[in-house]
C-alpha cells in the first residue's frame, strides 16, 4: 500500500536558527536516515528487504554517533565556540539530534513489533523470545549453551578489588545484578557476548531464532552458582571513533595508525548508552557513572539493541521474501570478440568507454582492466589509489601483487585513515608490500579520497597510458549495490595529468593545475564556483544540475542562491546532508532538492552546467562537503565525448523524473515522498535500459 510520509518531527528540528539561510548538517543526515527507515515501512517492499532498511538504519546510527556525535562532544569538552553553518552550538545540536533519535528509535520499535517480527513469522520464520520458546526447544538450547557457549563466558563483577571493566565499542554486553542469599547484598556484574556468536541463535527443527543474549540470559544462574539472580539485561556502549593522529609528527604513519587503533580500542570516551527498557533505574545509572555520561546519552529500546544485526536474517536463503538478485551486464564496449577474446585497451583506443555500476559488471571493466594490465607483457607500470576495498583476497588486489611479481612497476596508494577500514588497509598495505608492491600512505593532513587508476603500456607507436577515473571505491562487494560511474580513456592529456597526480600523491610535488583534472583541496571549488558563476551571467536561460551524497559547504551553497536570485534553473539531487534551503522566495526560488533512496545506494557524483551542445559535464569522487573540498584529495573528471556526455545526462534526467524512490525537500525543511504520476522508478529504468543496451551489443 503506498502511503506519503512526510518526517514532520525531523522536519521541525531541522528548522534554521539563527541564520535562516541554511539547514543544519547533522539534523539533515537524521533526515536521510529517517527516508532509510521509510523504506522498512514500505508495504510493496518484501519482508526481507524491510527488514536489510531497517539493519542499515541502525548502523548508519552507529556510525553518526562514533563520527558526528563523537565530534560534537569532543569540541564541548575542549570549550570550543564554533557555531554550525545554522548557527547552533554543539550543546543546542546535541540537544536537537536526541530529540530525533529518540523518535528513530521508537519508529524501529514500532516497525519490528507491529509489522517486521508478525510477517516473518508469516513466513515461518520467527524471531522470538526465550520466553516464547516450548519446553523441547528450551531443552536443546540449553544442551547447546553448555556445550558452545557457557564455556566462553567470563562474568566480570565490580567490588573494591574488581574496578569496573572496560566495555569494548559496540560490543553486546549484560548487566547482572545478583543477590547474595546469606547476606542479602546486591552485587553487579557483567558478562560480555562474545562477537565470535551469531546474534541470532537457530532454534531446532524450524525456521526460527532468538537472540543470542537471551539464551545467555536464561541460563546466567550457571554462572554465578550459589547466588541468586535478581536482574540479567542487555545494553551497548557505543564509543568515539576518532585516531586521534598528529600526521604531521609521525615519523611512520603505518605505526602512527596501528598505535591510534589500539588507543581507541582502549581509550576512546563513550557516547551512547543503549540498554533495553526492562533494565532498572538503578542499573541505568550504574552504568552511566562508570562510563562518564549523562541521562541525555541514554537511548532505551522496547524491542531490540542494535536492529542491525538484522542482516543476518536477511542473509537468510528465501528468495521469495527479497527483491530479485540484480545481475550486472557486461559494457557493450568490453563485450567479447566474435572469437571469445576480450581486448579492453583495443577499446580504450578506440574510444572513451563510460560504465555504470552496480547496472554493468565491475567485474567485466574495472577489475577486467587491471587483471589485463597485471598478464599484459606489454604493460610496464600500474599506479593505482586504494580507500575502501573488500581486503587482501580480492581480485583486484591479486591482481596487483602479480603485476609486481611479474617485475612491473606497481604503486598503491594506501589511505590508512579510512575510517572503520583502517585495520584492514594496515593488513592491505603490508601484504601488497610483502610481495614487491611500492605502497605510499598519500598527503600528510589529507585524506586521499580519489579513485585512480593508471596504467602504462609499450604499444608500437610507443608508450600509451590508460587512465580509469571513477566515482566510487575499488570494492567489489559495494559495486554490486552502490550506484557509480566510472571513465576509461587514453586520452594524452588525461593520462599526463593522472601521472602528475600520482607524482604529487606519491613524491613531494606541488602540482596545483591540470589540463582535464579537477583536484581538491586545490582548483575544485573554484572551478565549481566559476562554473555557477558563469551560468548565474546566463540568469533565465542558466542551467545547473549537480547530483552528490552531500551538500553543506557555505561558498558553493552562497553561489547556488545567487545564481537562483538570477533566475537560473537547478536541480539538485542530493542522497543525505543537505545544508541548502530551496524553494524560499527571493533566495532560492529556482533551486529543487530531490533524494533517491531505493534498493542500491546513489553514490556516484555528477556535476553538469549549462544546456545542449553547450554542457559541461564532469563526474568525481568529490562531495560538496567542507571536508571534501579542504581537507581530501578529490579528483573530478570531465565527460567530454557526447556520446557519454549523453549517458550522464539520462542518468540525471531519470534521477529527477522519478516518482517512486524521490523524495523532495520544502522550504520548511519537510520532506515529502514526489507525487506519483509516471510512476517511474530510477534504478528499475537503468536496470532495464542496461538489459537494453547489452541485447544490441549482442546483436
Amino acid at each position: 500500500m503506498e502511503r506519503e510520509r512526510i518526517l514532520p518531527s525531523e522536519a521541525d528540528a531541522a528548522r534554521p536558527v539563527g541564520e535562516p539561510r541554511y539547514f543544519n548538517r547533522e539534523l539533515t543526515w537524521l533526515d536521510f536516515n529517517a527516508r532509510v527507515i521509510a523504506l522498512a515501512e514500505d508495504d510493496a517492499l518484501p519482508v526481507l528487504e524491510r527488514a536489510k532498511f531497517l539493519a542499515i538504519a541502525s548502523r548508519n546510527l552507529d556510525h553518526f554517533f562514533q563520527v558526528r556525535v563523537a565530534g560534537l562532544k569532543t569540541q564541548i569538552a575542549a570549550e570550543v565556540g564554533a557555531r554550525s553553518i545554522d548557527g547552533r552550538s554543539p550543546s543546542e545540536q546535541l540537544a536537537a539530534i536526541r530529540t530525533v533519535v529518540i523518535e528513530q528509535v521508537a519508529r524501529q520499535d514500532e516497525i519490528l513489533r507491529k509489522d517486521l517480527f508478525p510477517r516473518l513469522r508469516d513466513l515461518g520464520i520467527r524471531l522470538c523470545g526465550f520466553e516464547e520458546l516450548d519446553p523441547a526447544e528450551r531443552r536443546e538450547l540449553a544442551r547447546m549453551f553448555e556445550e558452545r557457549i557457557f564455556p566462553v563466558l567470563t562474568p566480570l563483577s565490580v567490588d573494591p578489588s574488581h574496578p569496573f571493566p572496560y566495555i569494548s565499542n559496540l560490543s553486546l554486553n549484560l548487566a547482572v545484578v545478583a543477590r547474595d542469599p546469606d547476606t542479602q547484598v546486591h552485587r553487579f556484574a557483567r558478562i560480555k557476548v562474545p562477537p565470535l556468536f551469531a546474534r541470532w541463535i537457530p532454534l531446532p527443527g524450524d525456521v526460527g531464532f532468538v537472540p543470542v543474549e537471551q539464551l545467555i540470559a536464561a541460563h546466567a544462574q550457571q554462572l554465578f552458582p550459589g547466588m541468586e539472580i535478581v536482574s540479567c539485561n542487555p545494553f551497548r556502549v557505543t564509543r568515539d571513533a576518532d585516531l586521534a593522529l598528529d600526521e604531521t609528527d609521525a615519523e611512520d604513519l603505518l605505526q602512527a595508525v596501528e598505535f591510534g587503533l589500539k588507543r581507541r580500542l582502549r581509550m576512546n570516551a563513550a557516547v551512547r548508552l543503549e540498554v533495553s527498557e526492562r533494565m532498572s533505574e538503578r542499573v541505568r545509572s550504574l552504568l552511566l557513572a562508570e562510563l562518564e555520561l549523562s541521562s541525555d546519552d541514554l537511548y532505551v529500546a522496547r524491542e531490540l539493541i542494535d536492529p542491525g544485526s538484522l542482516w543476518e536474517i536477511h542473509a537468510l536463503d528465501c528468495p521469495d521474501a527479497k527483491l530479485p538478485t540484480h545481475v550486472p551486464l557486461t559494457p557493450p564496449a568490453f563485450a567479447a570478440r566474435p572469437d571469445g577474446s576480450v581486448d579492453l585497451f583495443a577499446a580504450i583506443r578506440e574510444q572513451d568507454v563510460l560504465v555504470h555500476h552496480p547496472y554493468e559488471s565491475f567485474g567485466d571493466s574495472t577489475e577486467a582492466f587491471l587483471a589485463q594490465a597485471a598478464e599484459d607483457p606489454a604493460v610496464l607500470a600500474i599506479k593505482h589509489t586504494l580507500y575502501r576495498t573488500s581486503g587482501v583476497e580480492n581480485t583486484l588486489v591479486r591482481n596487483l601483487m602479480e603485476a609486481a611479481e611479474a617485475g612491473k612497476q606497481v604503486v598503491t596508494l594506501v589511505e590508512l585513515t579510512a575510517r572503520f577500514d583502517e585495520q584492514a588497509n594496515i593488513k592491505l598495505a603490508r601484504v601488497l608490500e610483502e610481495s614487491g608492491v611500492h605502497v605510499v600512505y598519500g598527503v600528510v593532513g589529507l585524506k586521499s579520497h580519489c579513485k585512480v587508476t593508471l596504467v602504462v603500456r609499450a604499444e608500437a607507436g610507443g608508450i600509451r597510458r590508460y587512465v580509469h577515473v571513477g566515482t566510487g571505491n575499488y570494492h567489489p562487494q559495494t559495486a554490486r549495490s552502490y550506484e557509480d560511474l566510472g571513465l576509461f580513456s587514453c586520452s594524452d592529456a588525461l593520462a599526463a595529468d593522472a601521472a602528475e597526480l600520482f607524482n604529487y600523491l606519491t613524491g613531494c610535488s606541488k602540482q596545483a593545475a591540470y589540463r582535464k583534472l579537477v583536484v581538491a583541496p586545490g582548483s575544485l571549488r573554484a572551478t565549481l564556483l566559476d562554473e555557477i558563476e558563469r551560468e548565474r551571467k546566463l540568469a533565465y536561460s542558466g542551467r545547473i544540475a549537480i547530483k552528490v551524497n552531500g551538500l553543506a559547504d557555505g561558498p558553493l551553497i552562497d553561489a547556488l542562491y545567487e545564481a537562483s536570485q538570477a533566475g537560473v534553473e537547478i536541480d539538485l539531487v542530493v542522497r543525505g546532508v543537505c545544508c541548502l534551503r530551496p524553494g524560499v522566495p527571493g533566495l532560492s526560488e529556482t533551486i529543487r532538492v530531490r533524494s533517491i533512496v531505493g534498493p542500491f545506494l546513489e553514490h556516484s557524483r555528477i556535476y553538469r552546467f549549462g544546456r545542449g551542445g553547450d554542457s559541461r559535464c564532469y563526474i568525481g569522487s568529490s562531495d560538496l562537503m567542507p571536508r571534501n573540498l579542504e581537507g581530501r584529495v578529490e579528483v573530478v573528471v570531465p565527460v567530454e565525448a557526447p556520446p557519454l556526455a549523453a549517458r550522464v545526462d539520462e542518468i540525471l534526467e531519470l534521477c529527477l523524473a522519478d516518482d517512486v524512490l524521490a523524495w523532495e525537500l520544502d522550504a520548511s525543511g519537510a520532506w515529502r515522498r514526489a507525487p506519483r504520476r509516471a510512476y517511474l522508478a530510477a534504478q528499475e529504468e537503468l536496470v532495464r535500459r542496461a538489459a537494453a543496451r547489452g541485447a544490441i551489443a549482442l546483436d
